[in-house]
C-alpha cells in the first residue's frame, strides 16, 4: 500500500523552488537524484499494462527509477541482494560492530566523500582483521560485510560504517575454523584505539587529495592540517559492538533493514504543507539511562532545509556503499565457503552450538513477479509495455477507474 506521504511528493511540491534557490550550488549527482525520485513510478518512465486471465481486470504500472537514494525503490533491490547473500551465510553466530567518525572529521568528509568514505571503509576493515589475527584475541583470518551510512536520524551528516562479522575465522594455516568465545567477539576498546590510529594515518597520507572550503580552507596547509588532527589522536573514538545476532536468519533480517536503507524512509514522513515537512526521528541523546530506550519524536523542518539535509547524503557516482572483505570478499580471490562450512562442522563438537550496488537505468522494465489480481486473485499477465512519457494504448477508450500503480 502506498504511504500517505512520500519523499517524491515533497520533491514534486518543493523541488523546483529548491533548485532555483540553490542554483549553482547543487552537484550534477544531486540534481539527478532529485529528477529520478520525482519521476519514479510515473508516466515519465514508461510502464506496462497487465490484465487478469480470469476477470479481464486491467492494471497500469509505471516503472521505478531504481536510483539507490530513492526510498521507494530500495525494497525490491534489498530483496534481490539478500537472495544472493543467503548462500554466503555461515552456520555461526554473527556480530555487529559500528565505526563512527568524530564530528571534526565528518566536516572534512562532507567535502571529500569519495576519499574519506573510502578511508573509513579501509580503516574499519583493517582494524577488525588486524585485531582478529592477533593470537592474543582470536588468532584467525576473518571476513566481514561493511555498509556505509552517512546520516543520523535527524538527517544530519553522521558518517559511520556498520560491519557484520561471522563469529570466528580461519586458522593461519588454513586447516581449521577458530570460533570466538560465546557472546564475545573482540574488545571494543582495542578496536577503537587501532581504528583511530589507522584512520588518522591514512587521512594524513591523503592530505594532498583533499579539498577544503569555507572555515576549513586553512587546513590546505600541511602544518595546519596536522595541528587540526593532533587533538583527535587523544580523543576517544566511538566503536560500538552490539549483542550478537541469534543466527543466520536474524542476520538476513538485519541486512534487509540496513544494506539498502536510504537517508529517510517514506514511513517516517508525517505531514507536508507549504511551510514545513514533519517526520519522526529517534533522539538517542535523550535515551533512558536505565533501560536505554530511545525516544521517538517528531521534527519539523522547512521544505528547503529538509531537502538540503536529504541531499547531503547523495553518494559520489560509482561509489560502492556495501563492501566485502577477507573471507567474504568477492571476485577471483573469493573463499570457498563450502570448505569453511566443513571446517565449522568439524569443530562444532568442541564449541557451543550456533542457533539456527548497481542501479538499473531509469525506465528499464520491471522484472519482479506480478501481484495477484486485486479483484479475483487470478493471474495477471503483461499485455503491453509503453515507453517513457507515453500513455498505454490498451487503456484507450476504456472507462475510467482501472487501476494504476
Amino acid at each position: 500500500m502506498r504511504p500517505a506521504l512520500e519523499l517524491a511528493d515533497i520533491l514534486r511540491a518543493h523541488g523546483e523552488a529548491f533548485r532555483r534557490a540553490h542554483a549553482g550550488h547543487l552537484s550534477l549527482g544531486q540534481l539527478k537524484v532529485m529528477s529520478a525520485i520525482e519521476a519514479c513510478r510515473t508516466a515519465a518512465l514508461g510502464g506496462h499494462v497487465a490484465r487478469c486471465d480470469d476477470c479481464r481486470h486491467l492494471a497500469v504500472s509505471y516503472n521505478s527509477c531504481r536510483n539507490r537514494h530513492c526510498p521507494k525503490c530500495q525494497g525490491a533491490a534489498a530483496r534481490a541482494w539478500l537472495a544472493e547473500r543467503e548462500a554466503d551465510l555461515l552456520p555461526v553466530p554473527y556480530f555487529h560492530v559500528v565505526f563512527t567518525l568524530p564530528a571534526p572529521l565528518a566536516a572534512i568528509a562532507f567535502h571529500n566523500k569519495a576519499v574519506v568514505y573510502d578511508l573509513l571503509f579501509k580503516a574499519a576493515a583493517e582494524t577488525l582483521q588486524t585485531i582478529a589475527a592477533d593470537p592474543r584475541h582470536l588468532g584467525a583470518r576473518i571476513g566481514l560485510v561493511a555498509v556505509l551510512h552517512s546520516w543520523g536520524s535527524a538527517l544530519t551528516h553522521h558518517p559511520h560504517v556498520h560491519c557484520i562479522v561471522p563469529g570466528g575465522g580461519l586458522s593461519p594455516d588454513g586447516q581449521r575454523w577458530i570460533a570466538c568465545r560465546p557472546g564475545f567477539f573482540l574488545p571494543v576498546r582495542v578496536l577503537s584505539r587501532l581504528f583511530r590510529r589507522l584512520f588518522l594515518e591514512k587521512l594524513a597520507t591523503a592530505h594532498g587529495r583533499l579539498a577544503f572550503f569555507g572555515e576549513l580552507a586553512p587546513l590546505a596547509a600541511p602544518d595546519a592540517f596536522a595541528a587540526h588532527l593532533a587533538p583527535l589522536r587523544r580523543a576517544e573514538w566511538v566503536v560500538f559492538a552490539k549483542p550478537p545476532f541469534g543466527g543466520p536468519a536474524a542476520v538476513l533480517a538485519y541486512l534487509a533493514r540496513y544494506t539498502h536503507r536510504t537517508a529517510i524512509a517514506n514511513s517516517r514522513l508525517v505531514s507536508l504543507d507549504d511551510h514545513a515537512v514533519r517526520f519522526r526521528w529517534k533522539d538517542y541523546r535523550g535515551a533512558d539511562p536505565a533501560t536505554g530506550a530511545v525516544k521517538l519524536k517528531t521534527m519539523s523542518l522547512s521544505p528547503d532545509e529538509f531537502l538540503r539535509r536529504f541531499l547531503l547524503h547523495v553518494l559520489p557516482t560509482g561509489f560502492h556503499r556495501i563492501r566485502h572483505y577477507g573471507l567474504l570478499a568477492k571476485g577471483s580471490h573469493a573463499t570457498d565457503l563450502d570448505r569453511l562450512r566443513l571446517l565449522i562442522a568439524e569443530q562444532a563438537s568442541d564449541q557451543p552450538a550456533a542457533p539456527h550496488d548497481d542501479e538499473r537505468e531509469p525506465g528499464e522494465p520491471e522484472t519482479t513477479a506480478l501481484p495477484a489480481c486485486p479483484c479475483c486473485g487470478g493471474r495477471m499477465r503483461i499485455i503491453e509495455r509503453f515507453g517513457c512519457g507515453r500513455s498505454p494504448c490498451t487503456a484507450a477508450g476504456l472507462p475510467l477507474g482501472f487501476d494504476t500503480s
